[in-house]
């Protein structure tokens, strides 16, 4: 696989990836003013997810050029219940002005019956989103701040084999979270010492229709950060995968990881325990699912299909070195999306 290790520019002339593969920091530099494609294909997100053994956040800002998206979603781990509210304007084309980078910038949006912001300054994160009538019409207020970003996080430059489609993404995972969510008269605070957060930023031209698996997590393994990001179905991957482990602060390259989501009658039964097998046999993994959050939306030339399925993961990873991490109990999500877009 091709691992980048020094800055240098994303995109040629055209729009292509010039140098595909993978990275453990930032390297590559991004610039929307060297895209080709036109406005309404251009595809920007930063999505975050915040969680601990009980309680889990999700927050999503995106500019999908001829659509905008700003989503909330509360989890409950213990009642084995979530509830996401998606709110969605039309052709915002850039104007959010979303960073060309993950490590400086804010991004915020106003409107009267919700308001997201997102803002780093000097390597902190502050996230803060309001949504009138959330659920049984109760309002609900979340604000975070995430620090402890780790050294090394998992980046990679996918191209499409059409031309002038791409994927630029970092995943950062292993952050630690603090702050509360106030729903009704109820207010939740999330403590850093047992709070993790993970930030997916994407930024790219993606084609029309596509699938793909995700599975993260983040947490501790004798008192040591550990984490994993696992990932495929889109693009041409053939110069590297997304998928790492993490493990105080390091990140630790895996080669393909597959995900076998239990069928029944030919559908894929998510709620039944999973597997996940390496062709490097570094990720053996079993996976009892708890939740899913399942949304579909399809009207027709428009589709998003998502399960993003919420369990505990059991079994070995084995680091760069090959050093056994024995995987416990431990809390995370695999998911399976599908795109027409």
């Amino acid at each position: 696989m091709n691992e980048i290790t020094f800055k240098q520019k994303l995109l040629d002339k055209n729009g292509n990836i010039q140098n595909p593969g993978y990275a453990k920091k930032l390297f590559w530099e991004y610039n929307r003013k060297e895209i080709t494609a036109p406005k309404y294909r251009i595809k920007e997100w930063d999505y975050y997810l915040i969680m601990n053994d009980k309680i889990g956040i999700a927050l999503t800002m995106d500019d999908n050029g001829y659509m905008g998206l700003m989503s909330l979603s509360l989890l409950d781990f213990h009642q084995k219940r979530e509830r996401t509210l998606s709110k969605m304007f039309a052709f915002p084309l850039g104007k959010l002005n979303f960073p060309n980078n993950s490590s400086e910038g804010k991004i915020e949006y106003h409107h009267k019956n919700y308001d997201f912001c997102f803002e780093i300054e000097n390597g902190i994160r502050h996230l803060h989103a309001w949504m009138k009538d959330f659920v049984k019409g109760k309002d609900v207020e979340v604000d975070f701040v995430i620090d402890h970003e780790p050294e090394e996080s998992m980046v990679i430059a996918t191209p499409f084999e059409k031309k002038g489609h791409f994927y630029y993404n970092q995943k950062i995972n292993c952050m630690r979270a603090k702050g509360k969510v106030v729903f009704d008269d109820t207010i939740i605070y999330v403590d850093p010492n047992d709070t993790f957060a993970t930030l997916d930023w994407g930024r790219g031209v993606w084609t029309y229709h596509n699938t793909w698996y995700w599975s993260s997590a983040s947490g501790q393994i004798d008192g040591q950060d550990f984490g994993f990001n696992l990932g495929y179905g889109f693009g041409d991957t053939s110069a590297a995968t997304e998928n790492m482990l993490f493990y105080q602060g390091k990140a630790h390259k895996l080669e393909h990881v597959t995900f076998h989501i239990p069928l029944k009658d030919g559908k894929e039964d998510y709620l039944k325990p999973w597997t996940f097998t390496s062709s490097d046999s570094r990720f053996e993994m079993s996976f009892s699912p708890i939740l899913d959050r399942a949304a579909c939306t399809d009207i027709k030339i428009i589709k998003s299909d998502q399960h993003q399925v919420f369990g505990y993961f059991n079994g070995k990873a084995v680091l760069d070195d090959g050093r056994i991490i024995e995987v416990k109990d431990f809390l995370g999500f695999a998911e399976k999306v599908e795109n027409k877009w």
